[in-house]
């Protein structure tokens, strides 16, 4: 499965950078046992950011970047298989998830709910 990692990724840091790399670190440090389970993950920012700097974007939350986040993850979201929610609160992750459910994906709330892949994981 593509599966999407999504959780808080500016939520809660106030524009901090710092705070912002912290839970991007959180959001990344499930890609490795997610492929590990014989799945390809994914998340948004790692397409959705080279797009907003292409836009001349310069900062977390500015204009430009409100402008493709979300519809570049919901984009993503039309080739993924499913959805890993992390805990915390985050209104593009609550999209991420709503768009996921219209579009019929599974979603996943944890990470142990997640089946290896018969010949992979």
């Amino acid at each position: 499965m593509l599966i999407m990692i999504c959780g808080p990724y500016t939520s809660g840091t106030g524009g901090d950078p710092e705070k912002i790399g912290v839970n991007r670190e959180r959001l990344e440090s499930f890609a490795l046992p997610i492929y590990r389970k014989g799945h390809l993950p994914v998340i948004g920012e790692w397409l959705a950011l080279p797009i907003i700097r292409a836009a001349g974007g310069h900062e977390f939350g500015d204009d430009i970047f409100r402008k493709y986040q979300y519809p570049v993850a919901h984009r993503l979201l039309e080739r993924c298989d499913a959805v890993l929610r992390l805990p915390g609160e985050s209104q593009g992750a609550d999209l991420d998830v709503e768009r996921a459910r219209q579009l019929g994906l599974r979603v996943f709330t944890d990470f142990a709910g997640i089946p290896s892949h018969p010949e992979r994981g």
